[in-house]
């Protein structure tokens, strides 16, 4: 026989924790409503700096280590990744949210606000250093998105439990009421970074002042509102901690022209004369004056170097003006110098050049040492340029318009580059080429970088065009001609396509974006000429003489490019990038 069960005792109501205790309501100076709005307000701003931490690391890894594609999916992913982990390790805290949280705070102030500079200091001194060094960037943006994200991810369950402490409420409404402000955060944070920030302030400056606001937020947060739930102890640790902090991110915010100016120097030598930040990209001209060579970089990447500039020049532009060329259009080219070979030309009547970045026609236009390294190209009457995207530039351009169009762009394998290299792009390139028009495009270097260069060759015959492709070396190698003067690939160390003794100068793209060991560095140039039938590179036999390209050193650079081929390459195109 089965005994029935008593009754259960009533149940006894759970003991409510004593004003101020870790699990009892917090002792506020302000009414409970006023403190939850400043919680949510709080969230608000730290939500705001967290998001600008991670586009400064974002737009400082694509600057730094070219890519962006790559940058980007590495610190959002890592982040994202660290923030999930925070939050579980912010669970430990819960009970000393408050104290907690300011640490949290502070912490990530100082790592936030610094880590763009910190970056910076590490590509600049030990990016060429070679060996365990070559991968010290992006070790750091690593370990800088990774303690970020870690810290970001602590805040919510913080937050959560010192919201919760002003007044309970059902756990779906305070993650709404959390989330919103977080959102909202960050959309603000997102837009002031490349409105505010980056223009008025530039990346180190733009970080340490979101650190400061970060730090001064959090701080006042708790040692405002909660500070009755902290201790003597905890209280002063908090105020000196966050007062180091706002020292630390004010001296480095005074120093940080000091260091942007020795850190330019480290990267680009001491002879830079002008550096600015376009709407683009940081302009970096070194040389040019009283006899020493001019480089230009763009973004870090060297751009032209007056060693060298006209073997590329040279290559680009004279076999694609055999032929009619009283019309020319040139897509980028903003530094002047493709313009001064097209002008050498006798017959031409228009070049249209259209470029992107307005400082660099600029400096084309009034910097000594470029202008007269172009020439004054940009002076001539003949000569119109507009600042615009190339890309929506064909767009609206009339059909049949020019009789050559020469692209000369910065390499395929850089992101931002990518559309100016696909399949749509050369389809608006064909639709402006008049009948016996003939387009040639900067491929890349060949050698060193063989599957982008035929990619582009693929593209532009999956564009149209029938295609010949060519080489041309830059001093110190010998891309076509060997040490025994035979016409192949050959390696002559010490030995030009002139055949001149000399040294490398104007491959190397920065310590980080290329091997550190120069001597692996790209050395030559790839060009693909194009046109609707059968292109021949060839000189035009009544043109001028260039300095360096002949007949004998173009077909060894045919030779030399067609020896590298690859075939089956798909097209590149703007939905599914090759390269």
């Amino acid at each position: 026989m089965i005994e029935p069960h008593a009754p259960a005792p009533p149940r006894s109501p759970a003991p409510r924790s004593a004003p101020g205790g870790p699990d009892g309501p917090a002792r506020l100076p302000v009414r409970p409503g006023t403190g939850r709005f400043l919680v949510l307000a709080g969230v608000f701003v730290c939500a705001a700096c967290g998001l600008v931490y991670e586009l400064e690391l974002l737009t400082l890894a694509s600057y730094l280590m070219g890519d962006s594609v790559t940058q980007a999916s590495v610190v959002l992913s890592v982040m994202v990744f660290a923030m999930g982990i925070g939050s579980l390790a912010a669970k430990r805290l819960r009970r000393l949210a408050a104290a907690g949280f300011g640490a949290v705070e502070a912490t990530l102030a100082l790592v936030g606000g610094c880590s763009a500079m910190a970056l910076y200091a590490v590509f600049a001194w030990t990016g060429d250093w070679g060996g365990m060094w070559a991968g010290g960037p992006r070790c750091l943006l690593v370990a800088a998105s990774l303690a970020t994200g870690l810290l970001i991810g602590a805040e919510v369950p913080l937050l959560m439990e010192l919201i919760q402490r002003i007044r309970r409420q059902d756990a779906g409404g305070a993650v709404a009421d959390l989330s919103a402000a977080d959102y909202v955060g960050a959309l603000v944070g997102g837009l002031a970074f490349p409105f505010l920030l980056l223009p008025f302030f530039g990346q180190l400056t733009g970080a340490l002042l979101t650190g400061a606001v970060n730090a001064v937020v959090g701080g006042a947060l708790v040692l405002g509102l909660f500070q009755r739930d902290l201790t003597r102890r905890a209280r002063w640790l908090l105020l000196l901690g966050n007062a180091l902090v706002l020292a630390i991110l004010a001296s480095a915010a005074v120093l940080a022209d000091d260091f942007e100016r020795a850190a330019r120097q480290a990267l680009y030598g001491g002879d830079v004369r002008v550096a600015l930040q376009s709407g683009v990209q940081e302009v970096v001209l070194t040389g040019g004056t009283h006899g020493r060579p001019l480089d230009l970089y763009l973004d870090g990447r060297l751009r032209v170097s007056a060693g060298d500039e006209r073997r590329y020049h040279e290559a680009l532009v004279h076999p694609a003006m055999s032929g009619p060329h009283a019309r020319v259009l040139i897509l980028g080219g903003g530094d002047g110098l493709a313009a001064r070979e097209v002008l050498r030309h006798s017959g031409v009547e228009s070049v249209d050049v259209v470029e992107l970045d307005a400082e660099v026609v600029r400096l084309a236009r009034t910097d000594p040492g470029l202008s007269a390294l172009n020439q004054h190209a940009f002076g001539d009457p003949r000569v119109r340029v507009t600042t615009e995207d190339a890309f929506g530039w064909l767009r609206g351009a009339d059909p049949a318009t020019y009789d050559v169009v020469v692209s000369d762009l910065p390499d395929p394998g850089i992101t931002a580059s990518t559309k100016l290299y696909s399949q749509e792009f050369y389809g608006l390139a064909r639709r402006v080429l008049a009948p016996g028009g003939r387009l040639v495009v900067h491929a890349g270097p060949v050698t060193a970088g063989p599957r982008v260069y035929w990619t582009v060759e693929a593209t532009l015959r999956a564009a149209g065009f029938e295609t010949a492709p060519y080489a041309a070396g830059g001093r110190g190698v010998g891309v076509g001609v060997g040490l025994d003067g035979v016409g192949g690939r050959g390696v002559g160390v010490g030995v030009g396509l002139d055949g001149t003794a000399g040294r490398h100068t104007g491959f190397a793209t920065g310590p980080d974006r290329s091997p550190a060991d120069r001597s692996r560095a790209p050395r030559d140039w790839g060009f693909v000429l194009a046109a609707r039938t059968d292109p021949r590179p060839r000189l035009d036999p009544d043109g001028p003489r260039p300095s360096v390209l002949t007949e004998e050193l173009l077909a060894a650079g045919e030779r030399a490019a067609r020896a590298t081929r690859i075939e089956g390459l798909p097209p590149s195109t703007l939905v599914h990038p090759r390269y």
